[in-house]
């Protein structure tokens, strides 16, 4: 797979880029850019992928770990992900959740 660019989609306004009523009438998948839908196909499948999933990052989507983070938080946040695969977007999201709770019970002190 080659290097890709940061979705087009991430950022831009309704006013910018195709209709996205017409996107989703020809289904989920079409309302998604073709890097939106490399991330989510990576994530449903990551651990087939030798080596650390940092380094499949770099060598997939040419961006860092820290970038790729972001770009899927969000991607899980939009409609069009969860409509393309709501149980891998709502897993996805729960795992986040958990994280952010783990992390605001160290910084409140609780165990």
């Amino acid at each position: 797979m080659t290097c890709v660019s940061f979705p087009r989609s991430m950022g831009r306004s309704q006013d910018e880029g195709g209709d996205m009523d017409t996107a989703y009438a020809l289904g989920p998948q079409a309302a998604l850019e073709d890097t939106e839908r490399e991330i989510l196909a990576f994530e449903r499948q990551w651990w087939k992928y030798g080596g650390a999933k940092e380094t499949a990052i770099r060598d997939l989507f040419g961006m860092s770990a820290t970038r790729y983070y972001q770009v899927l938080n969000s991607l899980i946040d939009t409609e069009a992900a969860l409509a393309a695969d709501p149980m891998l977007v709502k897993r996805l999201r729960r795992l986040r959740d958990a994280r952010q709770r783990e992390r605001s019970g160290r910084r409140l002190g609780a165990h």
